[in-house]
């Protein structure tokens, strides 16, 4: 029998996870092939730091194609078509046939869907915090508006975590008189997904560095500096921030693997879709939560969905009987300036749903520094 083939598409959390897993257990046991376009992957928690100076976008980068070192095939090129009948994705026109499929490929980042926020500042790409880590250089004084333009978004605690960074950053270098901050969002409080209690504990720390918090607020033009929402109401930003619109990337659209919500449905325990080998993990998906919500859009999922998927594969092929499931697991560190960083964590599969949240303190604020290393150290 041939050994199988295994594509994962993307190269970021879930897809570098899966294919090393995938490898440790089959080794030459099955061809285990990375479609990537960016072969400079970068960590996306530091984006953070990268916005405040402490990182440099080197130092929190990687090729991918290391990965090539270890048996794993890495293919540089642009994700044209998916075809799940005939079991083949197209790469820069060449066809690659697969026996399983991972996608792995995150979400797209839609700047173009409100008016004006194509010239907004953003940390949610590495290319947007280097130019905001030179904006913020020459940036004297003013109104500082960070605003969530829609949901769902990756990394829940991010726009937040941003808002109070920002804050020390100001204090730090003396000019945090001359600042107003404010942040808006059309959700009813930060990270409802967590919970009322965690939501409010995370005002709280807002009012406290005054940071004016405005939920319930949907964006819908960004022009010269005049922000206006769905409810008529108006703010202004001489230093405007965004957490744009994200979308399913195109050509998953296209093959028809996105359902009325716009992302793919998966299985909550295996990750499987509706199609004959094909799996789905992290931020392309959406997985249903029992009151409704869904799970959020983390590394930290993606991690843990890509390890099942790839420690269940490994076991079908080897002909093993045991099977993982992905139980919903998670936490995110907060970062909350001042060196220090809080912690959340719970199951978000539970009923009911409880996540805890530590008091912000510098062992958290270490802790995501040692695991930024670990992951720059481990993965590649």
């Amino acid at each position: 029998m041939d050994e199988p083939t295994i594509v994962i598409l993307g190269g970021g959390v879930g897809g570098v996870v899966a294919a090393n897993e995938l490898h440790a257990k089959l080794k030459e046991k099955a061809r285990i092939v990375v479609v990537e376009r960016n072969l400079q992957q970068s960590f996306q928690p530091s984006y953070l730091w990268v916005m405040t100076g402490e990182r440099q976008p080197d130092s929190i980068s990687r090729d991918i194609a290391r990965l090539d070192r270890k048996g794993i095939e890495v293919v540089a090129g642009e994700i044209e078509s998916i075809d799940t009948a005939g079991k083949s994705v197209t790469v820069s026109g060449k066809q690659i046939e697969y026996d399983y499929l991972i996608v792995a490929l995150g979400a797209e980042l839609d700047f173009e869907s409100i008016p004006g926020l194509a010239k907004a500042h953003t940390y949610y790409t590495l290319d947007g915090a280097e130019r905001l880590a030179g904006e913020l250089k020459q940036f004297k004084g003013g109104q500082v508006t960070i605003v969530v333009a829609g949901a769902p978004y990756k990394c829940p605690a991010a726009p937040y975590e941003g808002a109070m960074l920002l804050e020390g950053y100001f204090h730090s270098r003396h000019v945090r008189h001359n600042m107003k901050l404010a942040m808006y969002t059309p959700e009813p409080l930060p990270m409802p997904v967590g919970g009322k209690t965690l939501g409010e504990n995370i005002q709280e720390m807002l009012a406290h560095k005054g940071i004016d918090f405005h939920p319930e607020m949907q964006l819908t033009s960004a022009k010269g500096g005049e922000l206006q929402f769905e409810d008529g109401s108006t703010a202004a930003a001489d230093l405007l921030i965004v957490v744009p619109p994200h979308r399913a990337p195109a050509v998953v659209r296209d093959a028809g693997l996105t359902n009325d919500t716009g992302w793919i449905s998966v299985d909550e325990s295996t990750l499987a879709t509706a199609h004959d080998g094909v799996y789905a993990i992290g931020d392309v998906t959406r997985i249903a939560l029992p009151d409704g919500m869904a799970l959020p859009k983390a590394g930290v999922f993606a991690h843990g969905q890509a390890e099942v998927v790839a420690r269940n594969l490994a076991a079908q092929i080897l002909g093993h009987a045991k099977r993982e499931t992905y139980d919903g697991t998670g936490y995110c560190f907060l970062e909350a300036g001042g060196g220090v960083a809080g912690m959340a964590q719970g199951n978000f599969y539970g009923e009911p749903r409880r996540i805890t949240m530590r008091s912000p303190s510098p062992v958290w604020h270490w802790g995501k520094v040692a695991y930024e290393r670990y992951w720059l150290w481990k993965w590649y």
